[in-house]
């Protein structure tokens, strides 16, 4: 898959059967306009209400924050990115919109990286929880505004994705929002292709495979991925079979010969 780089959104004051094998090229939509593939961005969604905490605003991390991007542009790009590669345009006929209502980006002092959940009121109302430690340990500085960005993204991914009513391995779940976020071109330097362990390991583990399937099985193949997660249950043997012909344990071992392949080309 070719797509167009995700902008980054720095402050004003900074300047289901299965499909033959195929490739294919998908613009993300909100990208900037002159770099890319030449394809139209879709039609943007009506997005959900967007809101940002802060909670601390002594701690140095949210200037950090507000220095690196611009929270009302960075928010909604990444929202549009989600929606975008998951379900296509507001009118794809193949593609049902989940019934996300607000999502608020709350930055505080925790420890880890960020984690999504849904708020007191309703789970239609999405809180993502960004970790202000984790933001002034971001290093070099200038990584800021594209690890923020992906994270966000990443963490956007969960108000918005299909999860089978709570069938679907949490690595599979991580795996679609890193795939997101590296189809964003906002992959950090430390991500690599490997074929070590289980196909659902996870984030970029897992990302790199749905980014083989992707291009084996042609653009959209992870957008039915996840409307068939909207209507029914995770059953591993069925739920690959049906979604693109063959199971899960057989598409991993194809990977890995084809990274095998790779690495062996590499050396001669």
């Amino acid at each position: 898959m070719t797509v167009t780089p995700a902008a980054i959104s720095r402050p004003a004051h900074q300047t289901s059967a299965p499909v033959r094998d195929s490739s294919s090229s998908t613009t993300v939509a909100g990208a900037d306009a002159d770099s890319g593939a030449g394809k139209k961005p879709s039609p943007d969604f009506v997005l959900p209400k967007l809101r940002l905490e802060i909670r601390d605003l002594a701690h140095p991390a949210a200037k950090h924050f507000l220095d690196a991007v611009n929270p009302a542009d960075c928010l909604a790009r990444a929202a549009q990115n989600v929606l975008t590669l998951l379900y296509s345009s507001p009118s794809c006929p193949t593609t049902t919109l989940p019934p996300t209502r607000s999502i608020t980006l709350i930055l505080r002092d925790m420890p880890g990286v960020a984690y999504t959940t849904g708020s007191d009121l309703d789970s239609d109302h999405k809180e993502v929880h960004f970790s202000l430690g984790y933001i002034a340990r971001i290093s070099p500085p200038e990584r800021r505004p594209e690890e923020v960005t992906g994270v966000i993204t990443h963490e956007f991914v969960h108000c918005f994705q299909r999860n089978g009513f709570g069938t679907c391995p949490g690595g599979l779940i991580e795996g679609v929002a890193d795939w997101v976020r590296l189809n964003c071109r906002l992959n950090p330097p430390h991500w690599k292709r490997n074929a070590d362990g289980k196909w659902d390991g996870g984030y970029q583990h897992t990302a790199y495979f749905l980014e083989y399937l992707e291009q084996r099985f042609g653009e959209g193949t992870i957008r039915r991925l996840n409307e068939k997660l909207r209507i029914q249950r995770y059953e591993e043997k069925a739920f690959w079979t049906e979604l693109v012909g063959r199971p899960v344990e057989q598409l991993w071992d194809d990977y890995a010969k084809k990274l095998k392949g790779e690495v062996e080309d590499e050396k001669l």
